[in-house]
């Protein structure tokens, strides 16, 4: 435990969140059975081995390198996630599903290049910030490399496309731009970009214009495009107060699509009730405030912007896929981080752990 005494308490978190969400991941993934294509032993072993066990090694040496080193191979780190993430349109190793080219093809599972990408993308976004936080007053100087930085994996993205990262990294990234101490004048005219381009992507891509129009009338097309959400509802309104207890979901065999995936607080929720929802809930806003609480004692202006940009992240996300489960805000497709299937998010989310360890360890005394 001594090599984690940069921050103790961030790291039980981390652990406690972590075996919590195997736990509740392996539960939702039982409704698999019920589905002939699925195995859920597989989907089981990839979650645990690819994704704790190599998230785990990931978390450890990114603990482990120089604060000094993470920021001088930032740069490196973002255009590698770039080069990674195009990858998905070379043929024979890019892998097309349900619209979309988000994976690389491993032949024995998928990676999704674009959960890398936001760890570059906060490193080289932390990395030009630190030492130009004085002259982002400048248009010339703050506002238009900024855009340039936002520019370019959003466009990677929306390629693919997968609008929901390319939203959550240029939110992440105007928190951190703010934070860095751009003027309020740069809000307003970033503001009115993302209120344009947003509504293009709306009105130019159906499947987007469908997912507005779901969340404005949900019960319009329950058979089709509200189906998920009419489900979701139903599963966690089904938990009252206490849940049907762990693993005695209904809604998972059958009725909800992706059980184990974007689904899966539905299916904890209905298992656990409004209590574990809500500890859920709390274990997230715990490890995210834990996670600022250190970019603010940061030693130096990089440290703190790489804390702060992965924990905000990870709450951003987390509530995110929530409020999308609940109705409150359109369908996302963004998993619920550490619990959601995907060994690849689960190794992305524990490197960024890592990282905001590293810095924990190198806090002002």
């Amino acid at each position: 435990m001594k090599f984690f005494a940069g921050d103790r308490v961030f790291f039980m978190l981390v652990l406690g969140i972590v075996f919590v969400g195997l736990a509740i991941f392996s539960s939702a993934a039982l409704g698999l059975l019920a589905r002939e294509s699925s195995s859920v032993s597989k989907d089981i072993l990839l979650q645990a081995g690819l994704g704790l066990g190599l998230g785990l090694v990931a978390l450890l040496t990114a603990r482990a390198v120089p604060l000094a080193w993470l920021k001088k191979s930032a740069p490196f780190v973002f255009i590698a996630t770039l080069i990674f993430t195009a990858l998905v349109f070379v043929p024979g190793i890019g892998f097309h599903a349900g619209g979309a080219t988000r994976w690389i093809n491993l032949h024995f599972t998928t990676v999704q290049p674009s959960e890398f990408l936001k760890i570059g993308f906060v490193l080289v976004l932390a990395w030009w910030l630190a030492p130009h936080a004085r002259q982002l007053a400048s248009p010339k100087k703050g506002l238009l490399p900024f855009i340039a930085i936002l520019l370019i994996p959003s466009v990677l993205l929306l390629a693919q496309p997968n609008t929901s990262t390319a939203i959550l990294i240029i939110v992440t990234g105007a928190v951190m731009y703010f934070v860095a101490g751009a003027p309020w004048r740069d809000f307003c005219i970033l503001a009115l970009i993302a209120i344009i381009a947003l509504s293009t992507i709306i009105f130019v891509r159906p499947y987007a214009l469908e997912r507005v129009k779901t969340f404005l009338n949900p019960s319009a097309n329950s058979l089709s495009s509200g189906y998920q959400i009419q489900q979701s509802l139903i599963a966690i309104g089904s938990g009252g107060l206490l849940g049907r207890g762990l693993g005695q979901s209904v809604e998972k065999f059958n009725y909800l699509p992706e059980p184990d995936g974007d689904s899966v607080f539905a299916v904890f929720a209905e298992e656990t009730g409004f209590v574990g929802a809500a500890m859920l809930l709390a274990l997230f806003v715990a490890l995210s405030s834990r996670g600022i609480v250190i970019a603010g004692n940061s030693r130096d202006l990089f440290g703190g912007l790489v804390a702060l940009g992965f924990s905000f992240i990870i709450i951003l996300q987390a509530f995110c896929n929530i409020c999308a489960m609940l109705g409150i805000i359109p369908l996302t497709g963004l998993p619920l981080p550490f619990i959601s299937h995907g060994g690849t998010a689960l190794m992305a989310v524990l490197l960024m752990c890592g990282c905001i360890l590293n810095v924990a360890a190198y806090r002002k005394t």
